[in-house]
């Protein structure tokens, strides 16, 4: 995923001489390439993420076209304010990058786990959301906040193990990806916990049950209509993320449900009121607070049993 960002990136600054990288400190290794074709537009502001944020948002009024690189939580809760007052309220074409969401530092602490994020910056009006499921994603998705007006939010992973280049499906902000279709269940995901997802369908299968697997990788604006036919074409609907279940993901498949007036049964898997006080990698942490495969097959089978 990251390498995706990085590759797409030096792809657009050779294309259009008004990209620009700003990050705080971070990501030196991952960027060499960058700044030895591109010295004069990347800025290093230091440990500061919310100069970052303010520089950004003047550049960005200025004409530049700006991705903000951090990780964790640092491109996000540390300078919230800014994003709300400097770059969302004025409108500028500001992307931020989150490198890390969800449970990608596992081993670093609660400090680096980027487990409120979707919440709070769901939030924020005139916000566009992105969290890919993979690479393929994630390169489709810097292209498009680039030209997408306002603030941009990319949320994205180091490594992810699947590829959906080859399924034939198409890519557009705002329109999730169905990448298994069932008829039973339908899980929706955001982020490299697709991938627990797509294997928990497969498990589900050998007992028999037929589970859609559907990528919701724009979180603003969510996929209204993937949502409607979720609910008309399968029994249950499970939603899966490496967030807060408050004002995430399932959060907002749930307010769509409810403000349409569609009647399922729905259960959302994720941090449920809790910090991730744990330390260990992601996938030992995915499956400690139950968003893993097996939590997912479980939650699954008693959904609709």
């Amino acid at each position: 995923m990251r390498d995706g960002f990085v590759d797409t990136l030096i792809e657009l600054a050779d294309e259009d001489e008004r990209v620009m990288l700003v990050t705080a400190d971070l990501g030196f290794g991952i960027f060499n390439k960058y700044v030895e074709r591109f010295p004069e537009r990347f800025l290093n502001v230091g440990v500061a993420e919310q100069n970052m944020i303010g520089i950004s948002t003047g550049l960005a009024l200025d004409g530049w076209k700006i991705f903000a690189y951090s990780i964790g939580n640092f491109s996000t809760l540390r300078c919230l304010e800014q994003i709300r007052n400097d770059a969302c309220y004025h409108g500028a074409n500001v992307n931020v990058v989150c490198s890390g969401g969800g449970f990608t530092y596992g081993n670093l602490g609660m400090s680096h786990h980027a487990t409120e994020d979707i919440s709070i910056m769901r939030a924020l009006p005139g916000l566009t959301m992105v969290v890919p499921c993979d690479r393929f994603e994630t390169r489709h998705a810097v292209r498009a906040l680039v030209t997408t007006p306002g603030v941009g939010y990319l949320r994205i992973e180091k490594e992810v193990p699947i590829d959906t280049s080859g399924l034939g499906i198409p890519y557009q902000i705002g329109k999730a990806r169905r990448l298994r279709d069932g008829r039973d269940v339908t899980i929706i995901g955001a982020g490299g916990v697709v991938t627990d997802a797509l294997t928990a369908a497969e498990e589900l299968s050998k007992q028999n049950i037929s589970a859609r697997v559907v990528s919701m990788h724009t979180l603003t604006p969510v996929d209204v209509d993937e949502i409607r036919d979720a609910v008309t074409a399968t029994r249950a609907i499970l939603t899966v993320e490496e967030n807060q279940v408050s004002g995430g993901l399932g959060g907002a498949v749930a307010e769509v449900c409810v403000e349409i007036g569609l009647g399922v049964k729905f259960r959302r898997l994720g941090l449920a009121g809790v910090y991730s006080a744990i330390v260990g990698n992601q996938q030992f942490l995915r499956d400690y607070y139950g968003v893993g495969a097996t939590a997912i097959s479980a939650a699954v089978r008693k959904l609709i049993g």
